[in-house]
């Protein structure tokens, strides 16, 4: 699987969370960090879907997911861990525990396969 498959959804899930947050409690600061994160990941996903139809790997925009992935992970779990709140704070950092784990594995891989002609 291309990890520009998995990119998008999931910077779509993190605005999508950031909307809800500050639509049911008011606050800037989850539409601010949903928002900003989520359109990250779309953008690296768009760099990586468009050097995919070039036959390429975009490896500054995978490690980007990492990095984004990652810090997500940290932020979030320590937040899970001072409120024991699954919602949302729970769910993100595990989400974003398992698409670091993917972006990883992506990058020991050598990024993106591309499928063989056939003729």
């Amino acid at each position: 699987m291309h990890d520009f498959c998995f990119t998008i959804p999931y910077g779509m899930i993190l605005i999508g969370g950031g909307l809800i947050g500050y639509m049911k409690k008011g606050s800037i600061t989850s539409f601010a960090g949903g928002a900003g994160t989520g359109l990250l990941l779309i953008l690296a996903g768009y760099i990586s879907l468009k050097a995919f139809e070039k036959k390429k790997n975009s490896y500054i925009a995978i490690v980007l997911q990492t990095v984004i992935a990652a810090a997500l992970t940290l932020v979030m779990g320590q937040r899970y861990l001072l409120t024991g709140k699954i919602m949302p704070a729970g769910l993100v950092a595990g989400i974003s525990a398992l698409m670091t784990c993917f972006y990883v594995y992506k990058i020991a891989t050598g990024g993106n396969k591309f499928p063989s002609k056939a003729e």
